[in-house]
């Protein structure tokens, strides 16, 4: 039978080629979605920014994160520990902090792995 393509089925399969680390083919499912008009949501951007952040791409990793809000996509404490956790991996130390502010400013609760890896990619400096 026919599957029908909804933000469920391709957030699945962006997380599986994330799981996969195929972040490249990840960013093609995305802006499929987006042709498609298929709505993006908080656990798609996630699974991307996560899959960036596993293989080091933490330019990539900021910019998805940045374009979730010229999509309105909220911003969780999950995406913002990917990013932040993106950061440290990449030595980044000032994004990483700039984005616990930001968490701060948009009242957005930080956990104890977003300290950690701020913390961290402070050491990295």
């Amino acid at each position: 039978g026919h599957v029908e393509t909804n933000t469920i089925t391709y957030s699945a399969a962006v997380s599986a080629c994330a799981k996969g680390g195929i972040w490249a083919f990840s960013l093609h499912l995305l802006r499929e979605m987006m042709d498609r008009n298929v709505e993006t949501d908080s656990t798609t951007y996630a699974a991307l920014v996560s899959a960036c952040e596993k293989d080091g791409e933490w330019i990539c990793a900021l910019t998805l994160f940045r374009e979730m809000g010229n999509v309105s996509v909220e911003r969780d404490n999950i995406t913002y520990s990917a990013a932040v956790s993106s950061c440290e991996k990449g030595g980044e130390w000032a994004h990483a902090l700039q984005l616990c502010c930001e968490m701060n400013e948009g009242h957005v609760e930080m956990d104890t792995i977003i300290y950690n890896a701020a913390v961290s990619a402070c050491e990295k400096r």
